[in-house]
């Protein structure tokens, strides 16, 4: 059976855990070669060691997506190791809550560089491979049901999200002549650690249980009170990866059991 991504060279930011640790074992058991991208260099490897150790092919990366230069940096290694660049994951994030009056003017210049500058240059860093190897290339953002929703006390991470779906359109417009497209993945709540951390925070913030910030806040929207799984965004990350035409580009897709409906 062929593998859906034999031999295309993958990276994925921010992929020592979560999410995008999940998107880097199913490319890796498709087929592809998969750069990971982190801030933590030992969990990257340790990442990279399980694909390796499972007959996959990857390396680790230290990458701060907000520096030009190690993104750079990063992104010549790949080549240098690969060949090019097929797809890019720009799935690397954090979250910080405050209310708008109170949030720290550093956090939210935090958070709108780790999500968008972030996005912006390894996209940057990545199209001139994917022009120059005349096959074009994948690009996919790591967006949320907040790149089409608002919740309270998260004022910079939706601000961030719905920039990502400007960036999308305006990539798959410049590079659909050059067989590049770009689409956004919008995942509702994951129950990752970056999820978990957020909990408590929004208990203390709303002044309710734990158990009805996921029911009441988190989950009170779904149909059926589940949370969205790693496994359910890497599908759609793969989709998005594998789908070789430029019908399917400039999209966002949402992967929320029906938390928002478009």
């Amino acid at each position: 059976m062929t593998m859906k991504l034999q031999d295309k060279v993958c990276i994925v930011t921010g992929a020592a855990s979560g999410i995008g640790r999940e998107i880097a074992r199913t490319y890796a058991r498709e087929g592809g070669r998969v750069a990971i991208a982190d801030v933590k260099l030992d969990a990257a490897q340790a990442a990279v060691d399980e694909i390796n150790a499972a007959g996959g092919r990857a390396l680790a990366l230290a990458m701060d997506v907000t520096s030009e230069e190690q993104v750079d940096a990063g992104i010549a290694q790949v080549v240098a190791a690969w060949g090019g660049i097929d797809v890019l994951v720009a799935n690397a994030g954090v979250q910080i809550v405050h209310p708008v009056e109170e949030f720290p003017f550093a956090d939210w210049k935090r958070m709108l560089a780790i999500h968008l500058d972030g996005a912006f240059l390894t996209t940057k860093a990545c199209v001139p491979h994917m022009k120059a190897s005349g096959k074009g290339g994948s690009i996919i953002y790591m967006g949320s049901v907040h790149s089409k929703e608002a919740s309270v006390l998260k004022s910079a991470y939706v601000t961030a999200k719905h920039g990502l779906i400007g960036l999308c359109k305006t990539v798959a417009k410049e590079g659909g002549k050059h067989g590049i497209r770009a689409n956004v993945i919008c995942p509702g709540f994951v129950r990752t650690a970056l999820v978990e951390k957020q909990i408590p925070e929004q208990s203390r913030a709303l002044g309710i249980s734990e158990e009805d910030v996921v029911k009441k806040v988190m989950l009170k929207d779904t149909v059926d009170g589940e949370f969205t799984t790693v496994q359910d965004v890497a599908e759609v990350a793969l989709l998005f990866a594998s789908f070789e035409s430029n019908a399917l580009t400039g999209q966002s897709l949402v992967v929320s059991h029906g938390w928002f409906m478009q």
